[in-house]
């Protein structure tokens, strides 16, 4: 029998990272033990990789909106998404 199939289709590669990572995360029973752990590392990772390829990575939002864009475009970007945020219960 084949390991890693549902439904006789094999296993994405982002399903398996998501799975790798909810079991990480899952392991830390505290925000802080979580952030230095897994959060960090991962932002981390993610701003190198961003920044090899001339993008810039910004989160926002209550929960958190990942944005990539260029440097050139990230405060009208940021601009917009607080302007979003600041007034969607206001519409």
């Amino acid at each position: 029998m084949a390991q890693g199939r549902t439904k006789g289709k094999p296993k994405k590669a982002q399903d398996t990272f998501r799975e790798e990572m909810l079991s990480r995360m899952a392991h830390y029973g505290t925000v802080e033990d979580l952030n230095d752990a897994v959060i960090a590392p991962f932002v981390a990772a993610l701003e190198t990789v961003c920044g090899e390829r001339g993008y810039m990575l910004n989160i926002y939002g209550e929960r958190s909106n990942l944005v990539f864009s260029t440097e050139e475009d990230a405060e009208a970007i940021y601009n917009l998404i607080e302007h979003y945020l600041d007034n969607r219960d206001n519409g």
